[in-house]
This record gives C-alpha cells, sequence and structure tokens, in this order.
C-alpha cells in the first residue's frame, strides 16, 4: 500500500475481530454493534461530526449505520440524509468516459483536443498530446488546480464557485507542462474537471444532464445530482469545517466532473452493486473497465480511469475519496470477493482509516492524538519559505503540496484533500484532523529544503522540489 498520508479524522481501536456470532463467519464486515462503535467513538473523540457508513456483503445484502450531528436544523442523519461527495465525483465522470468508450462516442488515445469546444486549445509537449486516458489517470501534466484561480482573493468558503468556463479556456491555452504527458503522476482536479466538460461537450449537452442520463437514471439515484432538488434540500446534512464550525455548500460550476455530485448512502449503494460482480448491462461493464488498472502510482498502488488500486499483503481493492469545504466520502470496493462500502461524512476530511480497515483488517485503525497543542503565530514572511512541492524520499511520485492561502498554510498529499496545518514553532506545525506534525528545515550546507513528516510513529522525509 503507497504510504499516503492518513489525513483522516481518527479513533481508537474497537475490538472487532470478538464477534462470536454466525454472522462474523459469514460476512465480510463486522455486525452493525461494532460499526456504529466505530462511527460513535470518532465522532465523540470530536474529530467527526456526523457519519453514514454502508457495507454490501458478497450476496448483495446492505447494512446501513450513522451516527452523530446532522448540523443545525438538519434532519437526523439516516439513509437518506444528502452529502457532497466532493472527489468521487470523478469516479462518476470516468464512468461516463469508459461508457462513452464503449458507445464509440470518444477514444481514450486520441488527443484530447478532438472533443474540445471552438476557442479551447490544449497544451502539448515535445508534440505530445493530452488524451482523454492522460485525464482520467491523472498524468495529463496539467496542475491540481488551474493558477488563473486565485485562492488568495477568492471566497474560500465557495472557492471555486467564481471560476468561469472563460477563465478556464484562458488558462489551458497559456500553460506550459512541466513534463510530457502520460510521464508522471499528479493528482488533478483541473483535469478531472476538464474531461468533464469535455465529455458533456461531446454529448451536446451540460455535465449534470450527462451523468442523469447515463449513470444516475439508469441506476434509479434519484436523490442525486448536483442542483439540489427542493426534497435534497429538506434531507441536506448541514457541512462542517475541519474545525467543526458550520460551513457552506461548494459550487464547481466549470469544473463539475471533479467534484460537484451530492447524493445519499440509498443511491451510493445503488451505485456501489452496479460496480460488483459480474456486470449485467452495458453500463457495468463500463464501470468494470474503469475499474482496471492501468497505471503505475508507486509502491503498491495503481490507477486506472480514476480508481486507485490498493494492494496489501491480504488483499485488494478499489477506492476513491473525497471532500468539500463541509463533507468528506468514501468508495471502497474488493472486486474479487464482491464486497464494498460507502463513507458519508459532514465534516471536512473522511475517516479514510475506518474505510480501509473494514476493507483490510491489517490496516490498523489511526490513534486519536494524544495532548493539546499551542498553537503560536509566525510571520508569514516565514511562512511563505515553506511554499512549495515536496516529494518523499523513498517515492518520489508522493508529493506534499505546501500552500498559504490568507495567511493559513495548508497542506495536500498526492491524491487526497488539503488540510489547514497550525504553527507550534517557527518551524513545526501540526494538523487538528489527526495526529501529525510537519517540521520544515530550510536549504543549507548545499542540501535542499525538505520537510520531516512526523506520523505514527514514522518520520519521513519529502524534498522540496
Amino acid at each position: 500500500m503507497r504510504p499516503f498520508l492518513r489525513f483522516a479524522l481518527a479513533t481508537i481501536s474497537v475490538g472487532l475481530a470478538a464477534q462470536g456470532t454466525a454472522m462474523a463467519q459469514t460476512s465480510a464486515f463486522p455486525d452493525n454493534a461494532a460499526l456504529t462503535q466505530i462511527l460513535q467513538s470518532r465522532v465523540e473523540d470530536g474529530r467527526a461530526t456526523g457519519l453514514v457508513l454502508g457495507v454490501m456483503e458478497a450476496d448483495g445484502t446492505t447494512r446501513i449505520v450513522s451516527f452523530g450531528n446532522p448540523g443545525a436544523g438538519a434532519r437526523p442523519l439516516g439513509d437518506d440524509s444528502v452529502f457532497e461527495i466532493g472527489s468521487v465525483t470523478k469516479v462518476f465522470t470516468t464512468t461516463l468516459l469508459a461508457d462513452m468508450v464503449q458507445r464509440g462516442e470518444v477514444s481514450l488515445d486520441v488527443p484530447a483536443q478532438t472533443y474540445a469546444p471552438p476557442g479551447m486549445t490544449l497544451p502539448t509537449r515535445n508534440g505530445k498530446a493530452i488524451t482523454l486516458a492522460h485525464l482520467a489517470e491523472q498524468n495529463s501534466g496539467l496542475p491540481r488546480l488551474p493558477g488563473n484561480l486565485d485562492l488568495g482573493a477568492v471566497d474560500m468558503a465557495n472557492p471555486y464557485a467564481g471560476y468561469t468556463t472563460q477563465m478556464l479556456t484562458e488558462f489551458l491555452g497559456s500553460y506550459e507542462l512541466p513534463r510530457d504527458p502520460g510521464a508522471e503522476f499528479e493528482y488533478s482536479n483541473l483535469g478531472m474537471g476538464l474531461l468533464g466538460a469535455l465529455l458533456a461537450h461531446r454529448a451536446g449537452t451540460d455535465y449534470e444532464s450527462l451523468v442523469r442520463a447515463r449513470i444516475l437514471d439508469p441506476l434509479g439515484m434519484k436523490m442525486s445530482g448536483i442542483t439540489l432538488s427542493p426534497e435534497m434540500q429538506t434531507l441536506l446534512a448541514k457541512g462542517h469545517s475541519a474545525e467543526g464550525a458550520p460551513a457552506q455548500n461548494w459550487d464547481l460550476p466549470s469544473l463539475a466532473g471533479a467534484g460537484a455530485l451530492r447524493s445519499t448512502m440509498t443511491d451510493m449503494l445503488k451505485f456501489l452493486d452496479a460496480n460488483i460482480g459480474e456486470p449485467k448491462s452495458d453500463l457495468e461493464r463500463a464501470m468494470r473497465l474503469a475499474q482496471k488498472a492501468r497505471f503505475p502510482l508507486g509502491g503498491d498502488a495503481e490507477i486506472g480511469l480514476g480508481w486507485i488500486t490498493v494492494n496489501t499483503a491480504s488483499s485488494s481493492f478499489v477506492y476513491h475519496d473525497g471532500g468539500t469545504g463541509g463533507y468528506g466520502a468514501i468508495i471502497a470496493i474488493d472486486t474479487k470477493r464482491n464486497v464494498g462500502l460507502v463513507l458519508l461524512g459532514n465534516r471536512t476530511g473522511i475517516p479514510e482509516d475506518i474505510a480501509m480497515h473494514l476493507m483490510d483488517k491489517a490496516i490498523p485503525l489511526t490513534p486519536p492524538p494524544t495532548g493539546e497543542r499551542q498553537e503560536v503565530t509566525v510571520p508569514a514572511d516565514v511562512m511563505a519559505q515553506y511554499v512549495g512541492v515536496y516529494a518523499l524520499d523513498t517515492m518520489p511520485a508522493f508529493k506534499l503540496t505546501v500552500t498559504l492561502e490568507g495567511g493559513q498554510l495548508h497542506m495536500q498529499a498526492t491524491g487526497q484533500q488539503k488540510f489547514p496545518i497550525f504553527a507550534e514553532s517557527q518551524t513545526k506545525f501540526f494538523l487538528k484532523v489527526v495526529d501529525a506534525q510537519v517540521s520544515f528545515v530550510p536549504a543549507a550546507e548545499g542540501k535542499p529544503a525538505h520537510l520531516i513528516l512526523h506520523q505514527g510513529g514514522m518520520d519521513q522525509r519529502a524534498t522540496k522540489e
């Protein structure tokens, strides 16, 4: 399993092995009481607000448990609570891609420029063009975010709302790729948002209409979409920031394919079911195509069309997670055992370790932070020198991106969400959502600047590029 940062809300380990019932012998997952206890401990230790977990067994049966606070004025959490699913949207986008490939409407390996609207020019490098496959595999060479999305100037409560298709077109027309398309993995909301826009243009419609016609309606996902219907609005769980404060819903008008969808557990289990077992329709065959690993990420991980494959000593499963300013989500599928899960939360950051542990019990639950850390004020010019991209020494493809936004340092790991980091000295920072710290070391004596990630009893060095 690749050494991705477990930037997840953590909890104490619950005794999952002590299941003396017949269920433990026949089920891939613990009983409902044990599942609920995991969620409850995560909420009660103050690092989650509300969680809804759905699991699917090999026989197709499903179970849903929930625990926590739905937010002020919202209905109690349950099967039909509506959440933003963030970057889990990306596997809907890549399912659209696979479906359109099977229909002969697009090709994975021709230049994506072929499907661009008039006036939009995608960058190339060394005569090599970005393909739809590159966008889906996150190796197009496009950055995580477009450079003309000024995070220092936008409303961070809804940062993508004002980013227009015209701005996207202008950025693509001026951007110079730092490497050839297909050369290296770099998680890109821009790339996946562009993929959704290109597919919608090819189909002659908008992204939401396309995903509804091709995926949501065929699967009976009536409480899913981008636009909140009156009923969805009534059932919306209220989002919360990483610190637990109420958060605004996000809008992604021009990059919808990267993270704009909202859904419920009932609907997400329909999507999960369609992604498991022998395919019974053309749509399900497209889903299997999207899951198939295509590009190495380093270590034991690979990526297909959006889906990330994790290979451990005892299992192999595909997953994708996501988050917005007030929500987190993860979907995971063991394609050999034909089981899977969905976890939805109404707080920034998803307890990814819960999902990983339930998929493979050898992957431990992350212990909670210990002790209180004292936050101090650090001058902006000091923090500015830490901004940059740091590549993990043991796996250079895995990067930590540090940004300074509105006087606050943030860190984002490859393929994961961005979280604020807080100073306890001028060189050492900490996260509040998990027990992890970061020490910054300036360049000296011919050695490049680097950082040390302190987490789980390990110190991992990442060198600044």
